[in-house]
Formats: structure tokens, C-alpha cells, sequence
């Protein structure tokens, strides 16, 4: 996964993207790399597992080797002006931005591709060895992953074409973008997931590197007899809990296609604590 130029993160809500982004930025950071953590939608989540009050659309140095950023659409509007559409510097920008501010609300595709634009230009620039992208959750992803094809079919040609279909092969490029979709070994989870691996098989817009399964339960190894020696009350109750949690999670595991697991963090952690435990799972897969 982490051989590519751009690495975009999604997954249904509340599975744990925002912890996998932090921590693969953070695993690429350990191997050498130059890594820029950019957030496209709600930047909380990244800003608080990479211990960071908040998130700026400059990059802020995190730790060694990584910056980490967000997407403010005002100021990607503003970069893509100046310098893809390279409307000059004397130029009343004020008017442009107001006439492209009621194309983003109106037309199909160009919220998101101002949005996409970002990360994007990053790996462009050449500045980062490699770009991970928090991003929006599985129900918004195809919209923002579609963007640059759809407006590159909408507008008939200039500049705005161009750039739109440069964005487009970048998301198609496999030696340049990749795709990591995260579940939990649940129903609802599992379910967005397979349906998102089918409509990219169906349309493939960026190839799907990596489904990373998180927060999985690994089954004790009981010998025959020691489960109901286990003294009766809580401790057992866990045991009979942990057992059955287990068992559930594995029939969704059959589901779901072979990838990375990363196991359930149990205890009290902060959130820099769980990425960082979460990066040096990485370093045992």
C-alpha cells in the first residue's frame, strides 16, 4: 500500500479510517518516506490521532518525515484558479471565485473535484513521497472519486477539461493511486464494503490496493475443560463474552476479501495512542 504516490483512505463511519490513516502516514514516516496526511472531509478525527489541536490547509509537521493538512475548499478553490487554471495574479479573483462558488453549488461534480484537486496537486508537486488521504465516508466516496471523469465529460474543452482528465488518469494510474477501503468484521460494515468493491469493479475509477480489517477479536485457545474451571462471576462472563464476539466476527471475516487485520486495541487508549499502537501493528503484517 504504501508504494504508491497517492493512498486514499475510506471506510464506512465509525470504523476506525481516520486511526488507519494516522497510523499508515506515521508507518511510512518510520520507513524513510516524506508522508503528507491530508484530511478531505472532517479533519477531527486525523488532527486528534496525530495529537494536534487542529488541522490547517498548510502542512504541519507531525513527527519525523510527516506533515499532516486539510481541505478547505475556499483556499482549493483559490490554488486551483492561480495555478491549474493559471489565472493571472492581476486578475480580479474575487469574481472568479464567486462565479466558480455558484458552480460548486449548483453543477454535479465540482465541490468535489475542487475537493479532490488538493491532495492530488500535492502529489503532483512532487513534494511528499507519498500522499494519504482521510476520506469521506463510503456513502460520498464514489462522488469525490468520480468528480474528475464527470467533469471532464461535462465541459466540452479548455483548461478546466484538461486538468479534470489529468485528476481523472491519476486516480486510474496503479503506480500512482490506491485505494484502501477499512471495515470491522460486522454486518453493516461489511455489507457497505462489499457493495463498494462491486461498484469499482463495475467502474474502475482507482484500484482497490488494500481492505484493511480493524479492530478484530482473536479467538482464545482454550484446552478442554479450562472454560468451566474458570471461577464463576465476571471473569468467566468476559471469557463467554470475548468467545462469542469472536465467533460473530468470523462469519463476516469469511465475507470479506483476504487483507490486513489489525486487532481490537482493548483498554483505555487516547487516540494518539491507539495510532501509534496501530502503527507498529503494521510493522508485523
Amino acid at each position: 500500500m504504501l508504494d504508491h504516490k497517492l493512498l486514499i483512505v475510506s471506510g464506512k463511519g465509525g470504523v476506525g479510517k481516520s486511526a488507519v490513516a494516522a497510523s499508515l502516514a506515521l508507518q511510512a514516516g518510520r520507513r524513510g518516506a516524506s508522508a503528507l496526511a491530508i484530511s478531505l472531509a472532517d479533519p477531527i478525527g486525523l488532527a486528534t490521532h496525530l495529537g494536534v489541536g487542529s488541522l490547517g490547509y498548510d502542512a504541519k509537521p507531525v513527527a519525523p518525515g510527516v506533515a499532516v493538512a486539510a481541505v478547505d475548499r475556499a483556499r482549493a478553490l483559490d490554488e486551483y484558479l492561480r495555478l491549474q487554471l493559471r489565472v493571472p495574479r492581476a486578475a480580479p479573483l474575487g469574481q472568479f471565485s464567486r462565479i466558480f462558488q455558484v458552480l460548486i453549488d449548483t453543477a454535479p461534480g465540482v465541490r468535489e473535484i475542487v475537493s479532490m484537486g488538493k491532495p492530488i496537486f500535492e502529489v503532483w508537486k512532487e513534494d511528499w513521497d507519498i500522499v494519504i488521504v482521510d476520506a469521506p465516508p463510503l456513502g460520498q466516496l464514489q462522488s469525490y472519486l468520480g468528480a474528475p471523469a464527470t467533469i471532464a465529460e461535462l465541459v466540452p474543452s479548455g483548461a478546466v477539461k484538461e486538468q479534470a482528465a489529468r485528476m481523472r488518469d491519476t486516480l486510474a494510474d496503479q503506480s500512482t493511486s490506491g485505494l484502501v477501503l477499512v471495515t470491522t468484521p460486522e454486518e453493516l460494515p461489511t455489507i457497505e464494503t462489499s457493495e463498494m468493491l462491486e461498484l469499482l469493479a463495475d467502474e474502475p475509477i482507482i484500484d482497490v490496493v488494500g481492505v484493511v480489517t480493524n479492530r478484530v477479536i482473536t479467538p482464545m485457545t482454550l484446552e478442554a475443560g479450562v472454560f468451566d474451571a474458570l471461577p464463576s462471576g465476571s471473569i468467566r462472563a468476559a471469557a463467554h463474552l470475548h468467545q462469542m464476539l469472536a465467533a460473530d466476527q468470523q462469519r463476516w471475516l469469511e465475507v470479506l476479501p483476504a487483507g490486513p487485520q489489525l486487532a481490537h486495541q482493548f483498554g483505555v487508549l487516547t487516540a494518539p495512542e491507539l495510532a501509534a499502537t496501530l502503527t507498529d501493528a503494521w510493522d508485523e503484517l
